[in-house]
């Protein structure tokens, strides 16, 4: 059986890693793609962490389907740089 409380800790430690890192980190990529911009090594990576970490959260969002907005807003975010970036880089090979 799971946890309630258990869930609510998780929570709590992946919103404040949200909030102290992530998106801090997320807005800043943003706005250097949306400036035309491109993605280092470490760029990639660290999007490539925050997949990995939500296919890892997707039983525990299945759970609380309070936090279903915030998800789509942070997928729609990531996707819009992912996106942004990749016309940025086909942009700089044609170039």
């Amino acid at each position: 059986m799971l946890d309630p409380a258990h869930d609510e800790g998780t929570i709590q430690v992946l919103l404040e890693r949200l909030t102290q890192h992530r998106l801090p980190r997320a807005v800043a990529l943003k706005q250097r793609v949306d400036a035309g911009g491109l993605l280092d090594d470490n760029d990639i990576e660290f999007l490539g962490r925050v997949l990995e970490d939500a296919a890892s959260a997707r039983e525990l969002m299945e759970r609380h389907p309070e936090l279903h907005a915030l998800a789509g807003q942070l997928a729609s975010l990531y996707s819009d740089i992912i996106a942004t970036a990749t016309i940025n880089e086909q942009k700089s090979k044609e170039s």
